[in-house]
């Protein structure tokens, strides 16, 4: 690791904590205004996930920060449907493989080029290409507009999830390379089209070298994260160490120590302008939620290990499958394992720091109830029982 300018500033945990929070819109009155788009510009991914138990993450994460917005909305903000009619709109997001698999502002497109341009010069894949299908998926594509693989063939040779048709392969190539890009999900299969038709000719180029999109990639986490370690700064786009070290002095982020941390970090200069303040949002989190995509980072910030247990064998699973993080006051005060049945929200599992912790869960679990139009919210198990009956009198006082 190269060597660390002298910090520009010290920061406490706890100021670190509440620029995160800051940084991630959980903290401070939202841009309801801007709305979805706003949220998905302010933290640069938001990430997709085919787990749906409440909502899928990508309509979880507005939510937490936004509130109880309609879901339909909520894709129709990340994919502009075309109108009847008319010429194609353009979307405002792709998806593409940022952290994980993500959507991502459209004006963001240039600064994927180094990464496309690694998936082209990749030697080998998992699933091989059979000869001659490539051409013909883009070739169909052009001529017939977006379809989705069904429509191009089919996407599995056999009903295992791994087993991808050569036209799945082909389709789903193209879209690392850059050539073609999804336009929408109808139910929940990816559309695709061409992207010199979806992408705006103004960014429709890989023109960026690998520095420039490096260098703004940086920029981007820092801003997203507020103040973060160079591991938190990697690990938002999936970089790897050396590619931040080579940018990280011209990313225009400023190195600061917090107390703590033990390690260097970075700080979005504006965001050390004003001291965070403001309302602390009360709401569960999507394990994918980016507040606490890395590990290591939820631990230092918050004092809290999160793990998503939904590929954890059921024996194993101590938290839950799809256990979401309760935050309030700025802080992560347990856990809810939800499910639905019916009409009611169920809390299968539920966990909290302690008594102080009951209310804030209780109203988290209210407002997803209503969001996701639950008219009951069941508790089924708390691992420490003797708050259970405390949260089902909270429950019930705010029915009544």
């Amino acid at each position: 690791m190269p060597s660390v300018p002298r910090p520009a500033t010290e920061l406490t945990a706890d100021d670190a904590r509440r620029i995160a929070l800051r940084a991630q819109g959980l903290l401070g009155v939202p841009d309801r205004r801007a709305g979805v788009r706003g949220v998905l510009r302010h933290l640069g991914a938001v990430q997709l996930d085919t787990i749906s138990v409440l909502a899928r993450s990508h309509e979880l994460i507005p939510y937490a920060r936004l509130g109880a917005i309609g879901r339909k909305a909520v894709d129709a903000a990340y994919w502009t449907p075309k109108p009847d009619g008319t010429a194609a709109a353009r979307p405002h997001a792709f998806e593409y493989w940022s952290h994980a698999a993500c959507l991502l502002p459209i004006e963001e497109w240039p600064h994927f080029a180094f990464r496309r341009r690694a998936y082209r010069a990749r030697p080998h894949w998992n699933h091989p290409l059979p000869d001659g299908v490539y051409d013909q998926v883009v070739k169909q594509l052009r001529a017939e507009g977006p379809l989705t693989a069904t429509d191009l063939g089919g996407a599995k040779k056999t009903s295992e999830w791994w087993d991808w048709s050569g036209t799945k392969v082909a389709v789903e190539r193209a879209l690392m390379y850059g050539e073609v890009v999804c336009v929408e999900r109808r139910g929940w299969k990816r559309v695709y089209d061409l992207a010199e038709r979806a992408v705006p000719a103004a960014l429709l180029h890989d023109e960026l070298d690998d520095t420039e999109c490096l260098r703004r990639l940086v920029r981007l986490a820092g801003q997203s994260l507020g103040v973060g370690t160079r591991g938190d700064i990697a690990d938002y786009h999936r970089l790897k160490a050396e590619q931040v070290d080579a940018v990280i002095a011209d990313s225009g982020l400023v190195p600061v120590t917090v107390q703590g941390w033990g390690k260097p970090a970075w700080a979005d200069p504006a965001a050390l302008e004003t001291p965070p303040r403001g309302r602390h949002r009360t709401t569960l989190l999507s394990p994918f939620d980016s507040l606490i995509w890395e590990r290591a980072r939820t631990e230092r910030i918050f004092g809290f290990t999160h793990r998503l247990e939904a590929y954890v064998p059921k024996q194993k699973r101590v938290h839950g499958y799809f256990a979401m993080p309760v935050l309030a006051g700025g802080r992560l005060v347990g856990r809810v394992d939800p499910a639905r049945e019916g009409r009611a929200l169920v809390a299968k599992q539920v966990s909290v720091d302690g008594p102080g912790a009951v209310p804030a869960v209780a109203q988290a679990l209210r407002e997803a109830a209503a969001w996701v139009d639950c008219t009951d919210v069941r508790v089924e198990r708390m691992d420490d029982p003797a708050l259970r009956e405390a949260l089902v009198r909270e429950l019930a006082h705010a029915q009544n």
